[in-house]
């Protein structure tokens, strides 16, 4: 049979016997109304909060926190169902992009859409290493400092435009990740980051996540401001499926129920081998993509073969994880590494690592060969050829598994 697989902004068709193909595995179906009106419907119907022409009634300085070009978000689609309610005069945007760099031109206006010509002169890229931008908000339970941009809390009102789909290590994306760490400073971020080994860290997972905590516990620092959100919650060809707004928690917890529906996704069994893609925008670099390591391992059996296709058109992205992999000869060697000093971007490594102890990985990328090669994952230039070459080295009975959203969809399967 033949199989399609998203490989940048299009895809790669390969073959393979009816008896190996163990599935092909994408978010569950479900129906997309109008969007435009599940946009509407959600504004106008604001969760504990007052609309949102009184929130904008008495504002004197809005802040919109957005996300940058690494996430899916319809952010210009939101933001024409919130200007047609109100538009608030010289209203700021920032985009919150972590420890990500500034998105590029072409970026911005994937992000902003028609309204980037007009909004370009309010809007900012969060810089996280810019200590002067920063300002401590206090710490969290688990002993995180606490350091956003002034921007937010100068503002008297804040809305935040976000999308919520799973998150191998904070849980979810959506709402609170927005503020913190979206907006926040270097340290506290690689301070949060470093709790992503934390094995209570994982998708889906809320209760006992000390990542998900810190975020919650950043968010107290909101209690006397005004806050007001757009959440998002996308299906397989990212259209619009349900959007919740209102109160950031509220908002986010409605729309985590919601995402589940969609991107939770039951197997029978696990395979012997999975193909696992990173859709666009989120295959835009090796950092990105790994995500869809992480999810396609879930469905994978112990001494199985990994393969991940994500064009990784910018390249790896932080250099971090990469320095590290390539500096050591087996997975034991990086966790003494990060035993010694942890460093933002050694979780990447230590998540990679961590897969390499009982399965192998293969890829088809952009990257260097060798690049790939020091990082102890198998390159290859077709999948075809990745996928043969894995059926040839498992036993007869092999099948294949392919997660053509690998990023976004978390497998369970019903026999682990």
């Amino acid at each position: 049979m033949l199989v399609e697989v998203p490989y940048g902004e299009g895809k790669i068709k390969v073959n393979i016997d009816d008896a190996r193909n163990a599935g092909i595995v994408r978010g569950n179906p479900v129906p997309v109304g109008n969007e435009d009106e599940t946009l509407r419907k959600a504004v106008e119907n604001p969760l504990n909060s007052r609309s949102l022409k009184d929130f904008l009634a008495s504002a004197k300085d809005v802040l919109f926190i957005v996300n940058d070009a690494t996430r899916p978000t319809p952010t210009a689609r939101v933001l024409e169902s919130i200007f047609k309610i109100a538009k608030p005069a010289n209203a700021k945007f920032i985009v919150a992009t972590g420890a990500h760099r500034a998105p590029t031109e072409p970026e911005y206006r994937q992000i902003f859409g028609k309204f980037y010509d007009e909004l370009r002169p309010r809007i900012y890229a969060h810089d996280a290493r810019s200590d002067k931008d920063m300002t401590h908000i206090g710490t969290s339970r688990n002993g995180t400092p606490l350091y956003v941009n002034k921007m937010a809390m100068d503002a008297d009102r804040l809305i935040i435009i976000s999308s919520v789909e799973p998150h191998y290590f904070a849980g979810y994306t959506g709402g609170r990740k927005s503020f913190f760490p979206g907006i926040a400073s270097y340290r506290s971020i690689e301070m949060n980051h470093r709790a992503a080994m934390d094995p209570r860290a994982a998708s889906l997972a809320l209760e006992g996540n000390p990542v998900h905590e810190d975020m919650i516990d950043a968010l107290k620092s909101l209690e006397n401001k005004e806050v007001f959100t757009v959440m998002t919650v996308l299906d397989n060809d990212h259209r619009v499926y349900a959007a919740t707004a209102g109160h950031i928690n509220d908002a986010f917890f409605a729309a985590v129920a919601r995402a589940k529906e969609v991107f939770a996704v039951k197997i029978k069994e696990k395979a012997d081998i999975v193909v696992t893609a990173a859709r666009f925008p989120m295959d835009i670099d090796l950092y990105q993509a790994q995500k869809a390591l992480e999810h396609g391992k879930l469905a994978l059996k112990k001494g199985g073969i990994l393969i991940l296709v994500a064009s990784c058109r910018a390249g790896t992205g932080d250099k971090t994880f990469i320095d590290l992999l390539s500096s050591c000869s087996t997975p034991a060697d990086v966790f003494s590494k990060i035993k010694e000093g942890y460093v933002l971007g050694y979780h990447k490594a230590a998540k990679m690592a961590e897969i390499n102890l009982w399965a192998e990985m293969y890829s088809v990328t952009e990257l260097p060969d060798a690049l790939m090669k020091s990082i102890l994952i198998k390159p290859f230039h077709s999948l075809q050829e990745a996928i043969d070459e894995a059926v040839q080295k498992k036993d007869k009975n092999a099948k294949v598994l392919f997660m053509v959203d690998g990023s976004l969809t978390v497998p369970i399967p019903e026999k682990d």
